[in-house]
This record gives C-alpha cells, structure tokens and sequence, in this order.
C-alpha cells in the first residue's frame, strides 16, 4: 500500500493539476452530457423549464459524470449509452443540492444565487423532488435493471444521509464515526454508484466492478473531508460562500468533532460554549477559528481525507495502465489539492 509523505499531510492546496487536464480525453463526451441535460431540462412548464435551465448552466464540476465516463471508457466502451446514464448521474446530484440548500437556508450556492434563495423554499423543494422522480422515470425506459436499482438504492441512502445529518444538526456529542458514517450515505454513495456504473456498461468483471465501486467510495469520502475543511481554510473568494457557512448552518464537521475531543480543556469549554450561540457573529467565526487551527484539528482533517484518497489510488491503480486509469489516479491528487 501507498505510504503518506510527510509533506502530503500539510495544509496546501496548490492546484498542480486542474479538471480541464483530467477531463482532456472525455471533453466530447462531457459536452453530449450538457447538451442532455439541456434537453433533459427542458418542459412544457415555463417555471420548470426556466429553473431547469438556471440549474443545469456550466457552472459545477460534473465530477460525477466525468468519473462514470471515465470508468466506462476503462473497458474501451465504444457505445453511447454512457452519456444517458452520466446526465441521470448529475440530475440526482443536483437533486440533492437543490434538498440541501433548503434544509441549510442557504443563499449562494456555486457563486451565485441558490435555487432556494432566487424561487422560495415551496417551489424548490418540489422541484428537487421532480428531479429525483424524473431521474428514476428516464431511468426506467433504459432496460438496465442493474443500474436502475443502484440508483433508487442510492437516492434513498443519500436522503437518509441528509436526514441523519438534519437530525444531527448543532449535536456536540456527535463523533467521527457518526461523521464518516453522513458524509459515506450523503457524498460517497453517488460517487460510488457512479464509478458501479461506469464498470456495468464497460462489460467489467464482478471483480472489477467491486474494485471501482470501492474506489468510488473511498474517492467521495475525500472529496466530501476536503469540502468541510475548506469551509474552515478557505476564503469567501474562492469558496463563492463564507467562510464556516457549514458550522452556521448547524454541520458538525471533522475539524470541530476534532477539537471537541483533543487539546485543552480551557478551548474545548470554549468552543462549546460559542457553539450554542443561535448566530454567528464575524468575532465568533474568528476566534472559532484560531481554536481549530491552534490544536491541530485542521492537520487531521488533512490526514484523513489523504488517507481515503491513497486508498482510492492504491485500488484503481490494480487495473492495467491507460489513459483513463492514469486520470482516476490523478482525479485522487486533484481532490486533496483543490481550492474549492
């Protein structure tokens, strides 16, 4: 297995490679999906039609679809069915951007304004549940019944992700294991699913079907870490949001579970005691902050989400050298390094 360098566990996140190099080799095939989801956005609802369309603009990562693409063409896939499948993919996605935005209250989502905060809560919620039925009903047509019933599994293990963490929120006695066990339903699920998916079209053996859908897994659980820790390390600039957005809106991530558990008495007590504010003015965010950062917790953070990552490495890199392999390889550096 792959051994942590010693520097890797130190907070940087110089950018030494950035999506549009991972993505060189399936741009094609990623522009067939925006112009699904265009299609796939479209209604004769003038309402659904024009949130539909604000939704499904250029402005996320398609990291999602990008990994089922890329899994698929491990196989030399030659069909066209991977594009269907990688635009379903991101519907469910942003199904579940659209749920959490409004359960969170929050007003920007990806540098501008939310679903939620442009139309109003009733109108959102029902369209994230049109997005998920929709999903699933084109999902239908498809006479995959392999891949339909992952993703109606995961759909319900990201719901139940979302529930748990709702019901969850503001907790201070929740632990790391309550942590990992969210951020696996929420966050990992879909990309494990989309990897699972990716194999099942490429012909893969059970083995290797096994081996993306741990790959996957173990991808999302870093991808999810690295979020929450820019919540913490980050700016408002790059972020699009402020910074400890997640811990105002009642998140107990990684680095505060952390600091609830490790160091001093004295800034544990503290750390409580600001936490049960109802609000979070701008010198409670800060001095929030400087506690995490003084013991430690950012550092661990750090660790834990390169250990998910190294894992993802070590499995994907059992398949026999390729293009596509090379990029999932690389997709593992890319999440410990992004800035956003």
């Amino acid at each position: 297995m792959t051994k942590i360098a010693p520097d890797s566990c130190k907070l940087q996140f110089e950018n030494r490679m950035n999506l549009k190099s991972l993505y060189r080799n399936i741009q094609k095939d990623l522009d067939e999906v925006e112009e699904k989801l265009k299609l796939f956005a479209e209604s004769p609802n003038e309402l659904i039609s024009e949130v539909g369309n604000y939704l499904f603009q250029k402005t996320g990562k398609r990291v999602r679809p990008a990994l089922l693409l890329l899994c698929t063409k491990l196989f030399d896939y030659k069909g066209k069915e991977h594009i269907f499948w990688a635009a379903l993919v991101e519907i469910i996605h942003t199904a579940s951007l659209i749920h959490d935005d409004i359960i969170d209250d929050s007003k920007i989502r990806r540098g501008r304004k939310s679903v939620h905060a442009r139309w109003g809560p009733n109108i959102t919620v029902l369209l994230g549940d049109y997005l998920y039925i929709k999903a699933i009903g084109l999902s239908l047509r498809s006479g995959q019944n392999q891949i339909i019933r992952i993703l109606a599994d995961i759909t319900a293990r990201m719901i139940e992700g979302e529930l748990t963490e709702y019901y969850m929120s503001g907790n201070l006695d929740m632990d790391e294991n309550d942590y990992l066990e969210i951020i696996n339903k929420k966050t990992a699920s879909l990309f494990s699913a989309s990897c699972q998916i990716g194999g099942i079209l490429g012909k893969a053996s059970p083995k290797e079907e096994n081996l993306l859908l741990e790959f996957g897994t173990n991808l999302g659980m870093s991808f999810q870490i690295i979020d929450d820790l820019l919540d913490f390390n980050s700016n408002e600039k790059i972020l699009g949001k402020p910074i400890l957005s997640d811990l105002s809106e009642g998140r107990i991530t990684l680095p505060i579970i952390y600091t609830l558990n490790n160091g001093d008495q004295a800034p544990r007590t503290r750390i409580s005691e600001l936490l049960k504010k109802k609000a979070l003015e701008k010198n409670t965010r800060e001095e929030i902050l400087n506690i995490v950062k003084s013991n430690g917790a950012l550092d661990y953070t750090y660790k834990k989400a390169a250990e998910f990552s190294l894992k993802s490495k070590d499995i994907i890199a059992q398949f026999p050298q390729s293009i596509q392999r090379d990029a999932l390889i690389q997709f593992s550096e890319f999440v410990l390094r992004r800035r956003k």
